[in-house]
Protein backbone atom coordinates (compact mmCIF):
# COMPACT_ATOMS: atom_id res chain seq x y z
CA UNK A 1 0.00 0.00 0.00
CA UNK A 2 1.09 3.43 -0.81
CA UNK A 3 2.08 6.03 1.27
CA UNK A 4 1.04 9.86 1.33
CA UNK A 5 2.01 12.53 3.30
CA UNK A 6 0.71 15.94 3.18
CA UNK A 7 4.52 17.07 3.52
CA UNK A 8 8.17 15.31 3.29
CA UNK A 9 10.91 16.91 4.50
CA UNK A 10 14.42 15.57 3.67
CA UNK A 11 17.12 16.05 5.97
CA UNK A 12 17.09 16.46 10.05
CA UNK A 13 19.52 18.96 9.83
CA UNK A 14 18.45 22.47 11.41
CA UNK A 15 16.56 24.02 9.13
CA UNK A 16 15.03 20.39 8.28
CA UNK A 17 13.36 20.13 11.92
CA UNK A 18 11.76 23.70 12.52
CA UNK A 19 10.53 22.67 9.17
CA UNK A 20 8.98 19.76 9.88
CA UNK A 21 7.94 20.80 13.58
CA UNK A 22 5.94 23.75 11.70
CA UNK A 23 4.10 21.85 9.37
CA UNK A 24 3.01 18.85 11.87
CA UNK A 25 1.88 21.57 14.58
CA UNK A 26 -0.37 22.89 12.20
CA UNK A 27 -1.97 19.52 11.45
CA UNK A 28 -0.26 18.39 8.08
CA UNK A 29 0.44 15.24 8.28
CA UNK A 30 4.43 15.38 7.87
CA UNK A 31 7.39 12.67 7.41
CA UNK A 32 10.64 13.73 8.61
CA UNK A 33 13.61 11.49 6.61
CA UNK A 34 16.95 11.74 7.73
CA UNK A 35 19.91 8.97 6.83
CA UNK A 36 21.76 9.01 10.74
CA UNK A 37 20.66 7.42 13.21
CA UNK A 38 19.95 11.00 15.40
CA UNK A 39 18.43 14.61 14.54
CA UNK A 40 20.60 17.10 14.48
CA UNK A 41 23.23 17.19 11.77
CA UNK A 42 25.67 19.29 12.51
CA UNK A 43 23.52 20.50 15.97
CA UNK A 44 24.71 16.83 17.84
CA UNK A 45 27.01 15.93 20.31
CA UNK A 46 29.52 12.90 20.11
CA UNK A 47 31.45 11.16 22.92
CA UNK A 48 34.94 10.10 23.53
CA UNK A 49 36.28 8.55 26.48
CA UNK A 50 34.76 10.33 29.12
CA UNK A 51 34.18 13.26 27.57
CA UNK A 52 30.63 14.56 25.37
CA UNK A 53 31.59 16.88 22.96
CA UNK A 54 30.04 19.70 20.97
CA UNK A 55 30.92 19.36 17.44
CA UNK A 56 29.92 22.45 15.76
CA UNK A 57 28.20 25.19 17.72
CA UNK A 58 30.13 28.74 18.78
CA UNK A 59 27.40 30.29 20.03
CA UNK A 60 23.68 31.55 18.97
CA UNK A 61 23.06 34.73 17.24
CA UNK A 62 19.25 36.20 16.70
CA UNK A 63 18.14 34.55 20.08
CA UNK A 64 17.13 37.17 22.67
CA UNK A 65 16.23 36.58 26.05
CA UNK A 66 12.26 36.25 27.27
CA UNK A 67 12.10 39.45 28.04
CA UNK A 68 13.54 40.44 24.29
CA UNK A 69 13.39 37.40 22.32
CA UNK A 70 14.75 37.77 19.11
CA UNK A 71 14.02 35.27 15.82
CA UNK A 72 15.28 32.13 17.14
CA UNK A 73 14.00 32.43 20.76
CA UNK A 74 10.69 33.45 18.93
CA UNK A 75 10.37 30.31 16.64
CA UNK A 76 11.42 27.88 19.27
CA UNK A 77 9.15 29.22 22.45
CA UNK A 78 6.32 29.36 19.23
CA UNK A 79 6.35 25.77 18.73
CA UNK A 80 6.82 24.81 22.16
CA UNK A 81 11.19 23.35 22.15
CA UNK A 82 11.65 23.70 25.79
CA UNK A 83 15.58 24.79 25.69
CA UNK A 84 17.44 25.62 28.74
CA UNK A 85 19.70 28.84 27.08
CA UNK A 86 23.10 29.79 28.30
CA UNK A 87 24.34 32.89 27.70
CA UNK A 88 28.11 35.06 27.08
CA UNK A 89 28.30 38.19 27.43
CA UNK A 90 32.36 38.36 27.09
CA UNK A 91 31.83 38.66 22.64
CA UNK A 92 35.46 38.01 22.02
CA UNK A 93 39.13 37.81 22.53
CA UNK A 94 41.49 38.48 19.62
CA UNK A 95 44.79 38.05 19.21
CA UNK A 96 46.73 39.16 16.11
CA UNK A 97 50.25 37.84 15.71
CA UNK A 98 52.98 40.14 14.60
CA UNK A 99 54.56 43.55 15.70
CA UNK A 100 51.67 45.56 14.50
CA UNK A 101 49.09 43.04 16.14
CA UNK A 102 46.95 43.25 19.45
CA UNK A 103 45.53 41.19 21.78
CA UNK A 104 42.10 42.41 22.68
CA UNK A 105 38.42 41.45 24.64
CA UNK A 106 35.28 43.08 23.61
CA UNK A 107 32.11 42.57 25.48
CA UNK A 108 28.59 42.57 24.74
CA UNK A 109 26.04 45.91 25.40
CA UNK A 110 26.03 48.57 22.84
CA UNK A 111 27.79 51.65 25.15
CA UNK A 112 30.01 49.16 26.53
CA UNK A 113 31.30 47.88 22.86
CA UNK A 114 31.61 51.19 21.66
CA UNK A 115 33.51 52.69 24.85
CA UNK A 116 35.66 49.50 24.46
CA UNK A 117 36.60 50.24 20.94
CA UNK A 118 36.93 54.08 21.59
CA UNK A 119 40.08 53.15 24.15
CA UNK A 120 41.12 50.48 21.61
CA UNK A 121 41.19 52.88 18.93
CA UNK A 122 41.05 56.57 19.84
CA UNK A 123 38.60 58.73 17.63
CA UNK A 124 36.47 55.75 16.37
CA UNK A 125 33.64 56.09 18.41
CA UNK A 126 31.90 57.87 16.90
CA UNK A 127 31.71 55.69 13.56
CA UNK A 128 31.13 53.01 15.89
CA UNK A 129 28.19 54.14 17.66
CA UNK A 130 27.24 55.45 13.73
CA UNK A 131 26.97 51.70 12.89
CA UNK A 132 24.64 50.41 15.26
CA UNK A 133 22.28 53.82 14.37
CA UNK A 134 22.83 52.49 11.12
CA UNK A 135 21.45 48.75 11.95
CA UNK A 136 18.70 49.94 13.77
CA UNK A 137 17.18 52.20 10.90
CA UNK A 138 17.81 49.12 8.43
CA UNK A 139 15.73 46.58 10.83
CA UNK A 140 13.12 49.80 10.56
CA UNK A 141 12.95 49.11 6.65
CA UNK A 142 12.97 45.20 7.23
CA UNK A 143 9.82 45.43 9.66
CA UNK A 144 8.27 47.73 6.83
CA UNK A 145 8.96 45.57 3.69
CA UNK A 146 7.81 43.06 5.83
CA UNK A 147 4.57 44.61 6.85
CA UNK A 148 4.18 45.34 3.06
CA UNK A 149 4.03 41.84 2.57
CA UNK A 150 7.60 42.15 0.46
CA UNK A 151 5.65 44.56 -1.59
CA UNK A 152 7.07 47.86 -0.11
CA UNK A 153 6.11 51.80 -1.87
CA UNK A 154 9.52 52.52 -3.87
CA UNK A 155 8.96 56.25 -2.91
CA UNK A 156 8.64 55.13 1.17
CA UNK A 157 11.25 53.44 0.69
CA UNK A 158 13.66 56.62 -0.75
CA UNK A 159 12.11 59.18 1.39
CA UNK A 160 12.08 57.25 4.79
CA UNK A 161 14.28 54.08 4.19
CA UNK A 162 17.24 55.54 2.10
CA UNK A 163 19.70 54.52 4.52
CA UNK A 164 18.99 50.37 4.16
CA UNK A 165 18.95 51.05 0.22
CA UNK A 166 22.20 52.34 0.15
CA UNK A 167 23.47 49.87 2.50
CA UNK A 168 21.67 46.93 0.78
CA UNK A 169 23.63 45.88 -2.06
CA UNK A 170 27.11 47.21 -0.02
CA UNK A 171 29.55 45.08 1.09
CA UNK A 172 30.88 45.41 5.11
CA UNK A 173 34.06 46.95 3.93
CA UNK A 174 32.00 49.60 2.17
CA UNK A 175 29.76 50.48 4.92
CA UNK A 176 32.03 50.67 7.29
CA UNK A 177 34.65 53.13 4.95
CA UNK A 178 31.43 55.23 4.02
CA UNK A 179 31.10 55.63 8.11
CA UNK A 180 34.61 56.89 8.30
CA UNK A 181 35.76 54.04 10.46
CA UNK A 182 40.05 53.71 11.42
CA UNK A 183 40.82 50.71 9.31
CA UNK A 184 42.04 49.12 12.50
CA UNK A 185 38.71 49.10 14.38
CA UNK A 186 37.36 48.04 11.14
CA UNK A 187 39.74 44.48 11.37
CA UNK A 188 38.66 43.70 14.84
CA UNK A 189 34.96 44.41 14.82
CA UNK A 190 35.28 42.37 11.04
CA UNK A 191 37.04 39.91 13.17
CA UNK A 192 33.43 37.97 13.50
CA UNK A 193 33.69 37.04 9.67
CA UNK A 194 34.76 33.72 10.64
CA UNK A 195 31.36 33.09 11.77
CA UNK A 196 29.77 33.28 8.15
CA UNK A 197 32.81 32.17 6.47
CA UNK A 198 32.91 34.79 3.58
CA UNK A 199 35.56 37.71 4.19
CA UNK A 200 34.35 41.37 4.85
CA UNK A 201 34.83 42.82 1.33
CA UNK A 202 32.90 40.45 -0.06
CA UNK A 203 30.32 39.94 2.59
CA UNK A 204 26.93 41.55 2.24
CA UNK A 205 26.65 44.00 4.98
CA UNK A 206 23.29 43.61 6.28
CA UNK A 207 23.78 39.76 6.77
CA UNK A 208 26.82 40.33 8.97
CA UNK A 209 25.62 43.81 10.56
CA UNK A 210 22.79 42.04 12.07
CA UNK A 211 24.85 39.21 13.16
CA UNK A 212 27.05 41.44 15.03
CA UNK A 213 23.74 43.68 16.35
CA UNK A 214 22.39 40.25 18.24
CA UNK A 215 25.78 39.46 19.60
CA UNK A 216 25.85 43.30 21.28
CA UNK A 217 23.16 43.98 22.31
CA UNK A 218 21.85 40.46 23.96
CA UNK A 219 25.29 38.27 24.35
CA UNK A 220 25.63 35.14 22.83
CA UNK A 221 23.05 32.01 23.60
CA UNK A 222 24.05 28.22 23.91
CA UNK A 223 21.74 25.55 24.92
CA UNK A 224 23.02 23.85 28.28
CA UNK A 225 22.61 20.28 26.80
CA UNK A 226 24.86 21.51 23.76
CA UNK A 227 23.11 21.52 20.28
CA UNK A 228 21.55 18.34 20.16
CA UNK A 229 19.13 19.75 23.09
CA UNK A 230 18.21 22.45 20.38
CA UNK A 231 17.73 19.20 17.84
CA UNK A 232 15.74 16.32 20.43
CA UNK A 233 13.11 19.51 21.26
CA UNK A 234 12.10 20.09 17.90
CA UNK A 235 12.51 16.47 17.09
CA UNK A 236 9.75 15.79 20.30
CA UNK A 237 7.53 18.47 19.06
CA UNK A 238 7.33 16.67 15.38
CA UNK A 239 6.37 13.64 17.47
CA UNK A 240 3.89 14.61 20.08
CA UNK A 241 2.29 17.01 17.00
CA UNK A 242 1.94 13.15 15.04
CA UNK A 243 4.63 13.66 13.16
CA UNK A 244 6.57 10.67 11.90
CA UNK A 245 10.41 10.36 11.30
CA UNK A 246 12.29 7.62 9.86
CA UNK A 247 15.69 8.30 10.76
CA UNK A 248 18.48 5.43 8.96
CA UNK A 249 16.34 6.39 5.78
CA UNK A 250 18.34 7.93 2.81
CA UNK A 251 16.60 9.46 0.10
CA UNK A 252 17.81 8.18 -3.08
CA UNK A 253 15.50 9.57 -5.38
CA UNK A 254 13.10 12.17 -6.07
CA UNK A 255 9.91 11.52 -7.85
CA UNK A 256 8.03 13.51 -10.24
CA UNK A 257 4.42 13.76 -11.97
CA UNK A 258 3.62 14.06 -15.62
CA UNK A 259 3.37 17.44 -15.15
CA UNK A 260 6.96 17.58 -13.71
CA UNK A 261 5.41 18.33 -9.98
CA UNK A 262 7.82 17.03 -7.61
CA UNK A 263 5.27 14.16 -5.66
CA UNK A 264 7.83 12.00 -3.63
CA UNK A 265 11.01 10.54 -2.58
CA UNK A 266 12.44 7.26 -2.41
CA UNK A 267 13.97 5.87 1.01
CA UNK A 268 14.84 2.58 2.36
CA UNK A 269 13.85 1.15 -1.53
CA UNK A 270 10.07 2.77 -0.94
CA UNK A 271 8.28 5.07 -2.79
CA UNK A 272 6.75 7.57 -0.11
CA UNK A 273 4.03 9.80 -1.62
CA UNK A 274 3.71 14.15 -0.73
CA UNK A 275 2.10 17.07 -2.16
CA UNK A 276 5.01 19.23 -0.97
CA UNK A 277 8.50 18.22 -0.16
CA UNK A 278 10.90 20.23 1.60
CA UNK A 279 14.68 19.62 1.21
CA UNK A 280 17.30 20.45 3.70
CA UNK A 281 19.59 18.83 1.11
CA UNK A 282 21.53 20.96 -1.09
CA UNK A 283 20.10 21.36 -4.64
CA UNK A 284 23.20 19.74 -6.08
CA UNK A 285 22.35 16.35 -4.42
CA UNK A 286 18.43 16.72 -5.27
CA UNK A 287 19.31 17.18 -8.69
CA UNK A 288 21.77 14.41 -8.89
CA UNK A 289 19.17 11.95 -7.32
CA UNK A 290 16.33 13.20 -10.22
CA UNK A 291 15.91 12.29 -13.57
CA UNK A 292 16.94 15.41 -15.04
CA UNK A 293 14.72 15.86 -17.43
CA UNK A 294 12.55 17.11 -14.44
CA UNK A 295 14.65 19.64 -13.79
CA UNK A 296 14.21 22.95 -15.48
CA UNK A 297 17.16 24.17 -17.12
CA UNK A 298 17.01 27.57 -15.21
CA UNK A 299 17.49 25.64 -11.77
CA UNK A 300 20.37 23.97 -13.01
CA UNK A 301 22.18 26.88 -14.40
CA UNK A 302 21.55 28.26 -10.96
CA UNK A 303 22.88 25.67 -8.85
CA UNK A 304 26.15 24.88 -11.29
CA UNK A 305 26.84 29.06 -10.72
CA UNK A 306 27.02 28.92 -7.22
CA UNK A 307 29.99 28.71 -4.83
CA UNK A 308 30.40 26.05 -2.18
CA UNK A 309 30.84 27.46 1.03
CA UNK A 310 33.57 26.74 2.96
CA UNK A 311 34.39 24.38 5.50
CA UNK A 312 36.68 23.50 8.37
CA UNK A 313 38.90 21.37 10.41
CA UNK A 314 37.95 20.93 14.15
CA UNK A 315 40.01 19.72 16.72
CA UNK A 316 38.41 18.81 19.89
CA UNK A 317 40.30 18.23 22.96
CA UNK A 318 39.16 16.28 26.74
CA UNK A 319 41.54 17.81 29.18
CA UNK A 320 42.64 16.27 32.56
CA UNK A 321 42.66 19.58 34.19
CA UNK A 322 39.94 22.32 34.73
CA UNK A 323 39.80 25.54 32.72
CA UNK A 324 41.62 27.27 35.91
CA UNK A 325 44.23 25.05 36.41
CA UNK A 326 44.44 25.11 32.88
CA UNK A 327 44.52 28.90 32.96
CA UNK A 328 42.02 29.72 30.22
CA UNK A 329 40.31 32.72 30.85
CA UNK A 330 38.08 33.20 27.90
CA UNK A 331 35.22 31.18 26.37
CA UNK A 332 36.02 32.48 22.63
CA UNK A 333 39.52 33.48 21.16
CA UNK A 334 39.97 34.65 17.25
CA UNK A 335 43.56 33.96 16.99
CA UNK A 336 44.78 35.50 13.13
CA UNK A 337 48.20 35.85 11.77
CA UNK A 338 47.52 39.25 9.80
CA UNK A 339 44.41 41.86 11.00
CA UNK A 340 42.82 41.93 7.96
CA UNK A 341 39.63 39.61 7.13
CA UNK A 342 40.69 39.29 3.38
CA UNK A 343 44.42 38.14 4.28
CA UNK A 344 42.75 35.67 6.99
CA UNK A 345 40.64 33.95 4.32
CA UNK A 346 43.65 33.93 1.54
CA UNK A 347 45.78 32.32 3.95
CA UNK A 348 44.16 30.28 5.97
CA UNK A 349 45.72 26.74 5.21
CA UNK A 350 49.14 28.86 6.07
CA UNK A 351 48.19 31.44 9.40
CA UNK A 352 45.23 32.97 8.62
CA UNK A 353 42.38 32.63 11.20
CA UNK A 354 41.21 29.96 13.64
CA UNK A 355 39.09 29.75 16.69
CA UNK A 356 39.30 28.44 20.09
CA UNK A 357 36.74 27.47 22.59
CA UNK A 358 36.00 26.64 26.05
CA UNK A 359 32.72 25.40 26.76
CA UNK A 360 33.12 25.00 30.60
CA UNK A 361 33.48 29.16 30.43
CA UNK A 362 29.61 29.32 29.53
CA UNK A 363 28.46 25.63 30.70
CA UNK A 364 30.59 25.17 33.65
CA UNK A 365 29.56 21.30 34.33
CA UNK A 366 29.56 20.40 30.33
CA UNK A 367 32.62 18.38 31.14
CA UNK A 368 33.05 15.84 34.36
CA UNK A 369 34.20 17.28 37.44
CA UNK A 370 37.90 17.99 37.35
CA UNK A 371 38.10 18.76 33.25
CA UNK A 372 37.42 21.28 30.70
CA UNK A 373 37.24 20.29 26.67
CA UNK A 374 38.71 23.11 24.41
CA UNK A 375 37.85 23.22 20.83
CA UNK A 376 39.95 25.00 17.69
CA UNK A 377 37.89 25.55 14.89
CA UNK A 378 40.20 26.00 11.26
CA UNK A 379 38.02 27.58 8.29
CA UNK A 380 39.01 25.53 5.31
CA UNK A 381 37.65 24.58 1.81
CA UNK A 382 37.64 20.20 0.98
CA UNK A 383 40.02 21.59 -2.08
CA UNK A 384 42.69 22.77 0.04
CA UNK A 385 43.10 19.37 1.67
CA UNK A 386 46.18 17.42 0.21
CA UNK A 387 44.81 15.93 -3.04
CA UNK A 388 47.01 12.83 -3.19
CA UNK A 389 46.55 11.74 0.26
CA UNK A 390 46.24 8.01 1.61
CA UNK A 391 44.49 6.34 4.39
CA UNK A 392 47.62 6.86 6.80
CA UNK A 393 48.74 10.03 5.18
CA UNK A 394 45.25 11.24 6.10
CA UNK A 395 46.09 10.44 9.56
CA UNK A 396 49.35 12.29 9.62
CA UNK A 397 47.79 15.13 8.24
CA UNK A 398 45.08 15.33 10.98
CA UNK A 399 47.47 14.75 13.42
CA UNK A 400 49.84 17.05 12.19
CA UNK A 401 47.12 19.88 11.94
CA UNK A 402 46.29 19.47 15.85
CA UNK A 403 49.51 19.86 16.69
CA UNK A 404 50.49 22.89 14.56
CA UNK A 405 47.05 24.55 15.86
CA UNK A 406 47.83 23.81 19.69
CA UNK A 407 51.44 24.71 19.48
CA UNK A 408 50.75 27.89 18.46
CA UNK A 409 48.05 28.38 20.74
CA UNK A 410 50.91 27.77 22.96
CA UNK A 411 53.41 29.93 22.14
CA UNK A 412 50.94 32.61 22.27
CA UNK A 413 49.75 32.53 25.49
CA UNK A 414 51.85 31.17 27.67
CA UNK A 415 49.53 27.75 27.81
CA UNK A 416 50.59 24.53 28.56
CA UNK A 417 48.26 22.23 26.66
CA UNK A 418 49.29 19.26 25.12
CA UNK A 419 50.44 17.73 28.42
CA UNK A 420 47.11 17.69 29.48
CA UNK A 421 45.02 16.05 27.17
CA UNK A 422 43.54 13.44 27.49
CA UNK A 423 41.52 12.77 24.67
CA UNK A 424 41.48 14.14 20.94
CA UNK A 425 38.93 13.75 17.88
CA UNK A 426 39.91 15.64 14.60
CA UNK A 427 37.30 16.37 12.20
CA UNK A 428 38.40 17.82 8.41
CA UNK A 429 36.56 18.40 5.52
CA UNK A 430 36.17 15.19 4.70
CA UNK A 431 34.76 14.07 7.99
CA UNK A 432 32.01 16.51 7.31
CA UNK A 433 31.37 15.64 3.31
CA UNK A 434 30.92 12.07 4.88
CA UNK A 435 28.90 13.13 8.01
CA UNK A 436 26.49 15.51 5.63
CA UNK A 437 27.16 14.67 2.51
CA UNK A 438 27.61 18.23 1.22
CA UNK A 439 29.94 18.64 -1.76
CA UNK A 440 33.33 19.46 -0.16
CA UNK A 441 32.11 18.95 2.92
CA UNK A 442 30.77 22.74 2.81
CA UNK A 443 28.99 23.47 6.45
CA UNK A 444 27.81 26.51 5.14
CA UNK A 445 25.63 25.55 1.70
CA UNK A 446 26.27 28.23 -1.01
CA UNK A 447 29.00 31.43 -0.46
CA UNK A 448 26.94 34.13 0.32
CA UNK A 449 29.04 36.98 -1.71
CA UNK A 450 29.36 38.82 -4.81
CA UNK A 451 25.56 38.74 -7.33
CA UNK A 452 24.75 35.58 -4.93
CA UNK A 453 24.30 37.47 -1.35
CA UNK A 454 21.56 37.31 1.02
CA UNK A 455 19.64 40.24 -0.18
CA UNK A 456 20.01 39.14 -3.76
CA UNK A 457 18.89 36.03 -2.83
CA UNK A 458 15.73 37.32 -0.83
CA UNK A 459 14.84 39.72 -3.65
CA UNK A 460 14.67 36.61 -6.52
CA UNK A 461 13.31 34.29 -4.01
CA UNK A 462 10.51 33.17 -6.12
CA UNK A 463 12.80 32.74 -8.97
CA UNK A 464 15.11 30.91 -7.12
CA UNK A 465 13.87 27.15 -7.75
CA UNK A 466 11.00 26.65 -10.01
CA UNK A 467 9.85 22.95 -9.71
CA UNK A 468 6.83 22.70 -8.15
CA UNK A 469 6.45 21.24 -4.68
CA UNK A 470 9.63 21.60 -4.08
CA UNK A 471 11.16 23.67 -1.19
CA UNK A 472 14.90 24.21 0.03
CA UNK A 473 15.90 25.60 3.64
CA UNK A 474 18.69 25.42 5.28
CA UNK A 475 22.73 26.95 4.20
CA UNK A 476 22.09 26.65 0.97
CA UNK A 477 19.17 28.25 0.75
CA UNK A 478 18.19 31.84 0.99
CA UNK A 479 18.64 32.73 4.58
CA UNK A 480 22.12 31.19 3.99
CA UNK A 481 24.16 30.08 6.57
CA UNK A 482 24.89 29.24 10.61
CA UNK A 483 22.67 28.04 13.28
CA UNK A 484 20.47 31.10 13.34
CA UNK A 485 19.61 31.48 9.90
CA UNK A 486 18.83 27.98 9.32
CA UNK A 487 16.17 27.72 12.04
CA UNK A 488 14.60 31.10 10.35
CA UNK A 489 14.87 29.20 6.75
CA UNK A 490 12.94 26.25 8.23
CA UNK A 491 10.63 28.56 9.80
CA UNK A 492 10.20 30.87 6.96
CA UNK A 493 9.48 28.03 4.15
CA UNK A 494 7.64 26.08 6.19
CA UNK A 495 4.78 28.84 6.90
CA UNK A 496 4.22 28.98 3.26
CA UNK A 497 3.95 25.49 2.76
CA UNK A 498 1.10 25.46 5.40
CA UNK A 499 -0.30 28.30 3.94
CA UNK A 500 -0.38 26.95 0.32
CA UNK A 501 -1.80 23.42 2.00
CA UNK A 502 -4.50 25.59 4.00
CA UNK A 503 -5.89 27.39 0.61
CA UNK A 504 -3.60 30.15 0.29
CA UNK A 505 -1.08 31.04 -2.38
Amino acid sequence: MEKHYDVIVVGAGNAGLVAAATTAKNGLSTLLLEKHNLPGGCATSFCRGRFEFEPSLHELASVGTAEHPDSVYKIFDGLGAKVDWRYEHNMFRAIVKGKDGYDVTLHSGVETFCDSMEQLVPGCRASVRALFDLVQKCNEAIAYITKMKGKPNGLTMMLKHGDFMRVASHSVEDVMKALQMPERARNIINTYWGYLGVPTDELNAMHFLNMLNTYVVDGAAMPYHRSHELSLSLAKVILDAGGDIWYNSEVTEFLYDEGGAICGVVANGKKLYAKEVISNVIPHNVFNRSNTANIPQTDLKLANAREFGISVSTVYLGMDCTMEELGVDDYTVFVMGDANPRKQYDHRTTDGLYIVNCLNKVIPDSSPAGTCTLFFTIPIFGSDLPSDLTPEGYKHYKNETARKYITDYEALTGLSILPHVEEISIATPVTFARYLGTPDGTIYGYKLSGWDNLLSRMSCEKDEYTIPGLSFCGGHAVRGDGFSSAYVSGDMVAKRVVKRAKGGN
